[in-house]
């Protein structure tokens, strides 16, 4: 059932436009803004570490670059699905593919963590020295992304 519907899928009007006509523009978009999240992301991380930006409030920089984060995430989720869809099966059956997945998920679980855990006590550690479980999520997060980032290279050689 799942690969007769992502057969259908990838045969669409649009899948097949992207597949022959518009793969390397719409690949080359996912690629920007992937950039994008990925160097906004560590910028806000390195923070967390306490490695970067020390000068500045946590909340100051995050407040700034966060915007710019969610924003090059809508654009690649928008180009990585276009991407899926031109080659749906190929890459269903793909383990960079699935690996890829699982490290985003596991980044949108740390992220959710810091926000509902430990960003609270933020007012204590915001303009000084992050503790340990704000740069415990800043070094998981850019082992995340950085996993998301070359699997996703990865599948380009896989597929």
């Amino acid at each position: 059932m799942i690969v007769e519907t992502l057969q259908w899928l990838q045969g669409t009007a649009l899948a097949v436009s992207i597949s022959e006509r518009w793969f390397p523009f719409v690949e080359s978009v996912h690629v920007i803004t992937m950039a994008m999240v990925a160097g906004t992301i560590f910028i806000v991380d390195t923070r967390l570490m306490g490695l970067t930006s020390r000068s500045l409030a946590f909340t100051y920089l995050s407040r700034r670059l966060l915007p710019w984060t969610w924003w090059a995430f809508g654009c690649s989720v928008l180009t990585g699905t276009l991407l899926f869809i031109a080659n749906a099966t190929g890459y269903y059956d793909n383990a960079p593919f699935r690996w890829k997945m699982l490290l985003m998920l596991l980044a949108g679980v740390n992220m959710l963590y810091f926000q509902l855990v430990t960003f609270r006590g933020v007012a204590t550690w915001d303009s000084g020295n992050p503790p340990l479980p704000a740069r415990t999520a800043g070094i998981s997060s850019i082992l995340l992304w950085s996993g998301v980032i070359g699997l996703g290279r990865w599948i380009g050689f896989t597929t």
